[in-house]
C-alpha cells in the first residue's frame, strides 16, 4: 500500500511542479502582454491629442493673422461712409472669428487663450480710439492703415506665445 501511494506521489508531483511552472509562466506572460497593450494604447492617444493640439494651435494662429487690423480692413470694405456701421463690421468680425474657434481654448494652454482674448479686446479698443479720430469709413480705413503700419503687428505677442508652446511640443 505503502509503495503504490509512494509510485502514485512520484509521477503526480512532477506533473504538480510543472503544472505551477506553467501557471506562474503563463500569468507573468499575460501581465507582460497587458502592460505593452496599455503603452501602445497610451502612446496612439498622445500622438492623436498632439496631432489635434497642433490643430488647435494652428486654427488660433490664422485667428490671429484673421483679426489682425491691417488684414481686416484690407478683407472688410464699408458698406457705407457711416464711421460707426463700419466699426460695428469689423467689430462683428473680429468676434465671429473668436466664436467660430472658442472651443480650441480646450486644446491650448491658458497663457495662449488669455494672449488670445486680450489680442482680441486690443484690436477692438484701438479700432474704436481710430475711430473717434475719423471723418468718415474711408478716412477711418486709412487711418487704421497708417496707424498700425508704424508699429509691430497688435498680434505679436500671441503668436509668440502660440510659437513657443508649439516648441515645447515638437
Amino acid at each position: 500500500m505503502e509503495d503504490i501511494l509512494l509510485k502514485s506521489t512520484a509521477y503526480i508531483l512532477p506533473s504538480v511542479v510543472t503544472g505551477f511552472v506553467a501557471y506562474f509562466m503563463f500569468k507573468g506572460f499575460l501581465q507582460k502582454s497587458i502592460k505593452l497593450k496599455k503603452i501602445e494604447s497610451l502612446a496612439l492617444q498622445k500622438k492623436d491629442s498632439l496631432s489635434i493640439k497642433l490643430q488647435a494651435y494652428e486654427r488660433m494662429t490664422l485667428f490671429c493673422d484673421r483679426v489682425n487690423p491691417i488684414k481686416l480692413v484690407v478683407r472688410i470694405a464699408p458698406n457705407s461712409d457711416n464711421i460707426s456701421d463700419y466699426l460695428q463690421l469689423l467689430i462683428a468680425s473680429v468676434e465671429q472669428e473668436l466664436e467660430h474657434n472658442f472651443v480650441q481654448q480646450i486644446y491650448i494652454s491658458k497663457e495662449a487663450w488669455m494672449a488670445i482674448i486680450a489680442t482680441k479686446t486690443n484690436v477692438i479698443k484701438k479700432l474704436q480710439y481710430i475711430s473717434i479720430e475719423s471723418i468718415s469709413a474711408s478716412n477711418f480705413r486709412e487711418n487704421v492703415l497708417i496707424e498700425f503700419g508704424k508699429t509691430p503687428p497688435i498680434v505679436d505677442t500671441a503668436l509668440e506665445i502660440l510659437k513657443k508652446d508649439v516648441k515645447q511640443f515638437i
